[in-house]
């Protein structure tokens, strides 16, 4: 989808100097999409309609509704209903009681649609492995993010996930109104193209919530980096799973709250 189609036109008056001018400006695309797993509606999410396989794959994997693609048989996504319908291959099974989400799920919000406290926590096991990151990579991946962030340059309406190799290259870069499901297209693309991502860096262009820590480690990331600040459960979170979470990542400075023994 080009990045017309993720953003819209509206008159507006602009006031600036006392003065108000007829104008126009661009204003990021927010939908919802439905996602339904073999006749079960399971969640609506509210997106920028792009890149809506790699939402829906990410989202399974992401909240654990599946361990893995192989049991998906194929995915169709009507973007003029705002549907995606998942079908699953025959020998596969699903608590839907347990995934189930009340309502909606905001592009602000990915956990408020659960409804028990029960299930925001995911049983995954603690990462290891020897991934690091030199500082001076670290300190460039902002820039690198934002000169790859098209639609927001349009419309400053937008929040990005990108998927960085250890030495600084972008592998994939999406962006949505929410920063989960940004999130989730970046690690949904990454899964279907079977990239290791045990030796990835997660950036992010917002802040670091409990959710976007589990995310990541859902799918084995272990280093989450964000421009702005991370809240006490994901600092928690991240030393609980071994993680490394780098926040404040603004030039020339960044804070890293655990795992620092990956920053070399």
């Amino acid at each position: 989808m080009s990045s017309e189609s993720r953003s819209r036109r509206y008159p507006i008056t602009q006031y600036q100097n006392g003065s108000d001018v007829p104008s126009e400006d661009s204003v990021a695309v927010e939908e919802p999409l439905q996602i339904t797993l073999d006749g079960h509606p399971i969640a609506v999410v509210m997106r920028t309609p792009c890149d809506d396989l790699d939402l829906v794959r990410g989202f399974l994997l992401t909240e654990a509704i599946l361990p893995d693609l192989d049991g998906v048989m194929r995915i169709d996504v009507d973007q003029n209903k705002n549907h995606a319908l998942v079908f699953l291959k025959d020998d596969v099974t699903v608590d839907f009681q347990r995934h189930q989400r009340n309502l909606y799920s905001a592009s602000s919000c990915g956990i408020c649609g659960k409804a028990t406290i029960d299930s925001i926590r995911q049983d995954h096991p603690k990462l290891g492995g020897a991934s690091t990151v030199c500082s001076k990579v670290l300190l460039s991946l902002p820039d690198r993010l934002r000169d790859a962030q098209r639609v927001f340059n349009k419309t400053g309406g937008l929040h990005a996930a990108g998927l960085f190799s250890n030495d600084g290259t972008l592998l994939v870069l999406r962006e949505d109104v929410g920063r989960h499901n940004a999130i989730d297209k970046v690690l949904g693309y990454a899964a279907q193209q079977t990239i290791c991502l045990s030796e990835v860096i997660l950036q992010v262009s917002g802040r670091v919530s409990f959710e976007v820590m589990q995310k990541a480690h859902a799918l084995g990331v272990p280093i989450v980096s964000a421009i702005s600040a991370p809240t006490s459960l994901a600092v928690e979170f991240a030393q609980e799973s071994g993680q490394t979470l780098i926040g404040f990542l603004r030039p020339p400075r960044f804070n890293c709250y655990a795992g620092s023994e990956r920053v070399s």
